[in-house]
């Protein structure tokens, strides 16, 4: 485990933390007016490898060159030109630090960070990191990779190593695909609540949904019945020609049989600690991986039961729920569209003229 410190005085800006993967909804704008909750597992970060925040400069004044050296292989609206590192916590964790009143930018609901840096070193002033609690967006710490050091913690379990796949199975939970959203209706309607699709599972379709294009080399790609289809198959549907012999994409990961050698795609887990994506052996190993978070995949290969009341009697020993199921969302489910685009625009494949014609028709 580590603490950060301000690189100014070395005062702690952090409560003991371990390291986590990105989660895929990291920079996540979802609706409008929505109440979002944190981002970060209370002693957890991450850390943005990519710059990010303030100053942004439009794609018509980068140079192609430039671009291609940064993994972006397709046009965007705007890159950052802000330092690579980021690391994000949860804003529970942050210690010793005060708001700067005159880089409050954002403002519809709270703070957004477009103003640069919004909180300083309590101890030497010195601005640190940014605080965003703006509606639609994930509330979060972003500390500055040039103003704060990371310092081992001794006696926290520094050496943990990550779980095993064999260990997630048993210890982490999966993610729901409905969740409550809440939005603000003004302040005469006050706060609005309603069953929806996870913001989270959104995220996380997107980026895979990139991935599942490139993986089906422009012919039409099936997914698995259920669930899954109701996730993928619409958009794969409408995104790729029909005619030629599809190509088939299963379910694959730890605690599943070995994957059908005849698949050409694998839905796999990626480690939410390590953000490493399970890997299969054998004859599978040649199949395109696409990336999951361990939860959205835990959920579609093994969803938690839904246990009903009874229709007399008492609930039985041992089930704590009797509450009805939560109502199915009345719209297709629709993956994020910046995550698909962030995430597309980033494999080299793009540049495959028929990934580019989707990509410049996108609606």
């Amino acid at each position: 485990m580590f603490v950060f410190v301000c690189t100014g005085c070395g005062a702690e800006l952090t409560a003991p933390l371990s390291r986590v993967a990105l989660p895929a909804h990291a920079h996540q704008k979802y609706g409008n007016g929505i109440q979002l909750p944190v981002l970060m597992e209370p002693g957890t970060f991450a850390v943005e490898p990519e710059p990010w925040g303030p100053p942004w400069r439009r794609w018509e004044e980068i140079d192609p060159d430039e671009a291609a050296a940064r993994g972006i292989h397709a046009p965007v609206h705007a890159l950052s030109d802000g330092a690579p590192g980021a690391i994000v916590i949860a804003p529970g964790d942050a210690r010793g630090t005060l708001l700067i009143p005159e880089k409050a930018g954002g403002y519809c609901c709270g703070l957004d960070g477009a103003d640069g840096p919004n909180m300083a070193c309590e101890t030497c002033g010195l601005p640190v990191a940014s605080r965003i609690d703006d509606c639609s967006l994930w509330q979060a710490v972003w500390l500055a990779p040039d103003a704060v050091r990371r310092r081992p913690v001794d006696d926290a379990g520094t050496g943990a190593g990550p779980l095993s796949w064999a260990e997630l199975l048993l210890e982490r939970r999966s993610t729901p695909p409905l969740e409550p959203i809440t939005s603000w209706d003004g302040p005469r309607l006050g706060l609005q609540h309603w069953w929806s699709w996870s913001p989270r599972w959104e995220a996380a379709a997107g980026r895979a949904l990139a991935h599942l294009l490139v993986a089906s080399e422009g012919r039409p790609l099936t997914v698995p019945d259920g669930l899954t289809a109701e996730v993928f198959q619409h958009a794969l549907d409408a995104l790729l020609p029909a005619g030629p012999p599809p190509r088939r994409a299963v379910l694959a990961g730890p605690g599943l049989p070995a994957p059908d050698p005849g698949a050409d795609v694998l839905l796999v887990p990626v480690h939410p600690q390590t953000g490493e994506a399970w890997a299969p052996v054998g004859p599978a190993a040649s199949a395109y991986p696409v990336p999951l978070p361990f939860g959205v995949w835990r959920w579609l290969t093994s969803p938690d039961p839904h246990l009903p009341a009874p229709a007399s009697g008492a609930m039985p020993d041992g089930v704590l729920r009797d509450d009805p199921p939560a109502p199915h969302p009345c719209a297709l489910f629709r993956a994020d569209r910046s995550v698909f685009w962030h995430t597309l625009v980033r494999l080299p494949a793009v540049r495959s003229p028929w990934l580019r014609d989707i990509l410049d028709s996108l609606t």
